[in-house]
């Protein structure tokens, strides 16, 4: 009887472990150092990642649009200490704007 709860309390934390690793899906885990100009100008919207969550880095994470391959958008990961990152978070801004 005691075998039976030790196996179940050992299920029961297994299976809460995988489901808390799940939750980091979605995370920047690094930066990207540049982005060619071609990339800058497919950029369609962006959104920030802050570390009060689930994340361990502050991060901008823009979505590009792909001309090829199955998907239509890809993320990438910037510093948004960066000047270049800042920069083109506002030339986003602006055109998301302008498409409203």
């Amino acid at each position: 009887m005691k075998l039976h709860g030790f196996l179940f309390l050992v299920l029961l934390v297994c299976t809460t472990l995988c489901v808390a690793q799940g939750s980091f899906g979605d995370c920047c885990l690094g930066y990207v150092r540049r982005m060619r100009a071609s990339a800058k100008k497919n950029v369609e919207s962006y959104r920030m990642q802050e570390t009060d969550g689930d994340c361990n880095i502050r991060a901008v994470v823009f979505a590009v649009k792909v001309r090829s391959g199955r998907e239509n958008t890809r993320t990438v990961c910037a510093n948004p200490d960066h000047l270049w990152v800042q920069r083109l978070k506002e030339l986003v801004s602006l055109r998301m704007r302008a498409q409203n």
